[in-house]
This record gives C-alpha cells, sequence and structure tokens, in this order.
C-alpha cells in the first residue's frame, strides 16, 4: 500500500492525460453531483474507464482483474455489507492470511481503503476493475439479500401470520407495499440477467428456498426465514391473477413484466406441499427467442435432411424428446420459416408459449372440453395450410393428425420417446395401423439439450458462467428421413431396434454422434453428451 499516495487528478495530470483546466472543471462536476472523480471525468468524456484503467495499472503496477474470470467465494463476498459495497464500488474478491483483495474502479480511493480495513480488520490490496463488472456482481449478490433484508425487519412482528386465520387479509395489505414489490422485481429481474429459464420457489420446514434453472441446471440463490413465505408467494399469486385463499389446489396462469425494456412472459405454477405452496415460474422472453431454421445448431447434413423434409407438400413431421429439451424452439422456428400472408397457419398449444405475428395460436382448456383432439377437430375446419400440435398424447389426436395429413395439410407435432425411429412404432403402440403411419410421415427428428463451453473461460470456470465452465446450451440432433424401405419396415412391424439399424443404413446420424461431433468442434464437453445420449449409438 505504501506506493499508492497520489491522488487520481495528480496522476492523470503528470501523464498527460489530462490538463489542469481539465481536472479542475471535474473536481467541480464531481463536488456538484457528489460523485466519485473517475466517473466525473467519463461523464465529462475528459476520459475513457479504459483509459484510466491503463494508467493507474501501468503507472502504479496495480493489476487489473476481469471480474467474468472470477469465481467469487460466498464466505468473502460477505466480508463486508451490501450498503458499504456499493457506497464505494468495491468487491471482496479473495482472503489470503490477513490480506483482503478488494477489487476497484479508483484504487487511489484511500477513504474506501481505509475504511474497508477498519470494518474487516485485514489489510486490504486495491486491484482495478470496471465499473460495469463491479456493478454486475453488486447486483447478483446484494441484489435480492438487501430487498429480503427489509421485507425481513417489516415482518418481525407478525411472523405469527402463517397460522392465524387472519393472514389473508393481512397479507392483502401487505403485498402491495415497496419492500415486497422490491423482493419480487428483484428476484425475476436477476433470473432474466442470469439467463435463467425457470424459477423455483420452495417451502421447506425452516426457510423459503429461491433456486434459478440456468443452462437446464437448478442452483440456489438464496434462503429467505420462513415467515417472509407468505408473502412472496402471495404477492407472486396476485401478480398471477391467481387466488390468494387458495392454497389447498394446484393453480396456473401467467402475466407479463416489462425489464430492461424487454417485454417478458412469465408463467406460473403453484403445487400445494406439506410445508406451504411451492411456485414455479417460467421466464418466456420472446427477445432472445431467434426463430430461424439455420439458427437450430444443426450439422450441415442433418441440416440438408431437415431441409428435405420440410420442402413436402403435406404430411407429418414429428419431434421428439423429453421436456425441456427445445422441442417448441424448433417447432417455432419451423413455424417462423412456413410463415407468410398467402398461407393459414394454426397452432393448438398446452399452454401457448410464445404469441407468433401473423400464426393464429390456440390453448387448449381441458376443463371445458377444448383438449388436442377437439381442437385438431376445429381446426381442421378453418381452411389451413400448416398446423402445430402441441403434442400427440393419445390414439384420437394421432388419428386426426394423420388425416390432416393425407388430406393435404403439413402437421407439426412432438412425441415422448427416446430417439428418433422409435416415434413410428409409439403411434403403432396408439392404436395405428401400420400403413397410416407409413403413408402420413414424412420424417422424425430428435433432439436434446447440452450445455455449451463457456466462451470466455473456454470451461475452466469463471464469474460469467457462475463457475461452472458452461454458459449458453446447444441441441444435439438425430433426423430419420422416411423413405420406401423405412416404410415398409413400418408396415411390416419390425421392431424399434430394426428400424434403428434400418435408419443407420440409410445415414441416420445418431444423438450421440452428434454430440460427438460438437465435442470435436469445441461446443460442448463429452461428459454432456453422456449425460443425454448415453448408449443412444446403439
Amino acid at each position: 500500500m505504501s506506493n499508492i499516495k497520489k491522488r487520481l487528478g495528480d496522476l492523470l495530470v503528470e501523464n498527460h492525460m489530462l490538463t489542469e483546466e481539465q481536472l479542475m472543471e471535474a473536481l467541480r462536476y464531481q463536488k456538484q453531483n457528489e460523485m466519485r472523480l473517475g466517473d466525473a471525468l467519463v461523464e465529462l468524456e475528459l476520459i475513457t474507464y479504459e483509459a484510466l484503467i491503463e494508467v493507474l495499472e501501468f503507472q502504479l503496477g496495480i493489476p487489473h482483474v476481469n471480474l467474468y474470470k472470477f469465481a467469487i467465494e460466498e464466505k468473502v463476498i460477505n466480508l463486508i455489507d451490501s450498503n458499504l459495497a456499493k457506497r464505494f464500488s468495491v468487491i471482496p474478491l479473495k482472503l489470503n492470511g490477513k490480506s483482503l483483495t478488494l477489487a476497484m474502479m479508483d484504487p487511489l480511493d484511500i477513504v474506501a481503503i481505509d475504511e474497508i480495513a477498519r470494518v474487516t480488520g485485514f489489510d486490504v490490496e486495491p486491484v482495478i476493475a470496471s465499473p460495469t463488472e463491479i456493478q454486475r456482481v453488486l447486483d447478483q449478490h446484494y441484489g435480492i439479500k438487501e430487498s429480503v433484508d427489509k421485507v425481513i425487519r417489516n415482518l418481525e412482528s407478525t411472523k405469527d401470520i402463517e397460522k392465524e386465520i387472519l393472514e389473508i387479509d393481512q397479507l392483502k395489505e401487505m403485498v402491495d407495499d415497496a419492500p415486497i414489490v422490491r423482493v419480487v422485481n428483484s428476484i425475476i429481474d436477476q433470473a432474466i440477467k442470469e439467463g435463467a429459464s425457470d424459477i423455483h420457489i420452495e417451502p421447506s420446514a425452516d426457510k423459503l428456498v429461491i433456486r434459478f434453472r440456468v443452462d437446464g441446471v437448478l442452483r440456489d440463490i438464496m434462503n429467505s426465514p420462513k415467515h417472509t413465505q407468505g408473502v412472496i408467494i402471495s404477492r407472486l399469486k396476485i401478480m398471477a391473477n391467481m387466488d390468494i385463499a387458495e392454497r389447498r389446489l394446484p393453480q396456473d396462469n401467467r402475466f407479463q413484466t416489462n425489464v430492461g425494456g424487454k417485454e417478458i412472459d412469465v408463467r406460473v405454477s403453484t403445487l400445494p406441499t406439506i410445508y406451504g405452496e411451492k411456485m414455479v415460474m417460467r421466464i418466456l422472453d420472446t427477445s432472445s427467442l431467434i426463430l430461424d431454421i439455420n439458427n437450430l445448431g444443426m450439422e450441415k447434413f442433418n441440416l440438408n435432411r431437415f431441409k428435405e423434409i420440410i420442402s413436402k407438400p403435406n404430411g407429418i413431421f414429428l419431434v421428439t424428446g423429453p421436456t425441456g429439451c427445445g422441442k417448441t424452439t424448433t417447432l417455432y422456428s419451423l413455424l417462423s420459416y412456413f410463415n407468410s400472408r398467402d398461407k393459414n397457419i394454426v397452432t393448438i398449444e398446452d399452454p401457448v408459449e410464445y404469441r407468433l405475428v401473423g400464426i393464429n395460436q390456440v390453448n387448449v382448456i381441458p376443463k371445458i372440453g377444448l383438449n388436442f383432439a377437439e381442437g385438431l377437430r376445429s381446426i381442421l375446419r378453418q381452411d389451413p395450410d400448416i398446423v402445430m400440435v402441441g403434442e400427440i398424447r393419445d390414439k384420437e389426436t394421432a388419428e386426426i393428425a394423420i388425416r390432416a395429413a393425407l388430406t393435404g395439410h403439413v402437421v407439426l407435432s412432438t412425441l415422448h420417446t427416446n430417439d428418433a425411429p422409435g416415434a413410428l412404432n409409439r403411434l403403432i403402440d396408439m392404436g395405428l395401423p401400420p400403413f397410416l403411419v407409413a403413408s402420413a410421415i414424412n420424417g422424425v427428428m430428435a433432439q436434446r439439450l447440452v450445455r455449451r463451453i463457456c466462451a470466455t473461460c473456454g470451461g475452466s470456470g469463471c464469474g460469467k458462467c457462475n463457475n461452472t465452465g458452461y454458459k449458453g446450451r446447444a441441441a444435439i440432433h438425430e433426423i430419420l428421413v422416411m423413405d420406401d424401405d423405412m416404410r415398409q419396415g413400418v408396415m411390416n412391424k419390425i421392431s424399434n431396434k430394426e428400424l434403428k439399424q434400418l435408419a443407420l443404413n440409410k445415414g441416420l446420424i445418431t444423438l450421440y454422434n452428434d454430440g460427438l461431433a460438437k465435442v470435436e468442434n469445441k461446443v460442448t464437453t463429452k461428459e454432456e453428451v453422456l449425460k443425454v445420449a448415453y448408449g443412444e449409438e446403439f
């Protein structure tokens, strides 16, 4: 610390990056606006943050760190509270004996260094980080916690609300209070910033656990005291237009919210558990949805087969795989590909996930009898060119879909099977005649999602990927094209294994082998492929 004596302004003047007049102007602006000198210099466009970091690093020998590549331990970041961290724009990074490494925008801020040293009892070693990165970490680590702390203080006198009959009336009064609104907004905002697909709010015996699913993996974000459970769940139920008094039955609905100027759809479902209502929110960000069949991540061979199938003027194309494997994105990309003013495109979905301009989308409503079969039957009276059925679940829906395909319509749908050839016998197992299956199906695509290797750290783990080594997901595919030999095999009722071998003879690339190609191209790892496609090559 002995080499850090000079003030930032003096250092910049000495290195001919500012004139004395510019420094005085910035100091006046700093005082008027009660801000740090570095921020004042940047706002006045007298210097860039990059230049500021460069002079500090090379003139004083203070290291510059990339916080995206830094995995910060929870026990270290908790050494200082959020108010202090935000006041000085600092992040504690690493503890080594009595030395605390502190990321700062201005490592010459002696006041901040002395205060952090006094509060923590450690010697402070400053390093330089950009204000953007510091703000990201502040939001990530302190955002929700700070809002929850305020709610906890407000609820300290009402810890019995979980038990009392007056709870509903009390909750109705409390759910619109600023602190709880900030908590809920912070949870949703942080989930979107981290690219979460789902938010889980899970009650246990003594706490409320909040978890995010990012890149297909659930991870804990924070724990909230048990007595905040009622007010957090109730606030979200009101946002989703649910009945906050009904806790014995599952409920589901959706709401829209604006985050960073983007309209976000949030699908909400509740489930009564022994410790109270569990809630899951599916985040549907239409702005991040790229509906282009060329952006589905297919290898060239598979993309050519895919385009061959969808060029047919009628017939069924099926996408198979488990829940959460990207089937909806694939189907929506196809709808976008087909979408034009000279086509009537109608969907029946459970539920409609994304609203697509120019396409007629219908939600199933089972309680009034509008299921997939009834919806599809009605759609066929609407003179459609292309029909998308969210899922073929039963014989009745399958029969109507096949009839539509054989009468000149393009039909898109999904099934839950392990591989592409298995979808053919699955339809037969539902009770459909093999000759109809053979005649109506144009092709089947099985797919899975694997995590992408983080582009920032190359897989070693960093702040940007939450130290997992992965950021984002990619699809692996298995595409079966129906030809005369495959149709004959279906009509002869050959087994799944025989169908698979026949498809392999015709050039089918299995999920496993498509995954290995993505490993070769450093998109993902073999471990990821083995998780979702182990044994699929046989």
